[in-house]
């Protein structure tokens, strides 16, 4: 984590977030969800007392995406993200965001109605990301996927599972 990065979670409240992904035929794919003002983001929130950052951040998964997985215990990065309007009461509020990796092993129902989470590739997410955002927040989160494709490229590649039957022509692979 950089100068920047620390002086940002040093100043401003902050969440965390489960950047969700999963290694595919035709490369590395995001899982984001919908907010309540319907743009697209990762599954985020605060901290539980009882519950470490990394594991706030897989909980968010779970509630927001339905996505269980093999959450990392560092953050590899932290933005900044802005959350209300102008207009309400508490107007808007900014938050420093750490971002979490989470290999996702299993999708399911979301515990959160309308989150509506999408499955999408690196140049979908980054898209979907910016609209309806202030290019400042868009930026944030456009360098969060280009920075989450380097760390995940960067890893071994999961091993291919076992085959069943123990001989290769029979042709079915274990779950």
């Amino acid at each position: 984590m950089g100068a920047v990065s620390y002086r940002l979670s040093a100043r401003l409240p902050y969440q965390v977030a489960a950047v969700c992904y999963r290694r595919g035929t035709s490369g590395i794919e995001f899982l984001l969800v919908n907010t309540d003002g319907g743009r697209w983001t990762f599954p985020k929130g605060g901290i539980e007392p009882h519950l470490s950052p990394s594991e706030a951040a897989a909980n968010e998964a779970l509630e927001e995406a339905g996505a269980v997985g093999a959450v990392d215990r560092a953050h590899f990065h932290v933005y900044l993200h802005s959350k209300g309007v102008f207009w309400k009461k508490r107007g808007v509020r900014q938050f420093a965001v750490k971002a979490f990796l989470l290999e996702v092993r299993r999708a399911g129902t979301p515990e959160e109605p309308l989150r509506n989470p999408t499955w999408f590739n690196a140049e979908e997410a980054k898209a979907a990301l910016r609209q309806r955002r202030p290019i400042k927040y868009s930026r944030e989160l456009c360098a969060v996927i280009q920075l989450a494709v380097r760390e995940i490229l960067g890893r071994p590649a999961p091993c291919p599972a076992p085959l069943l039957g123990g001989h290769p022509s029979l042709g079915r692979h274990s779950l």
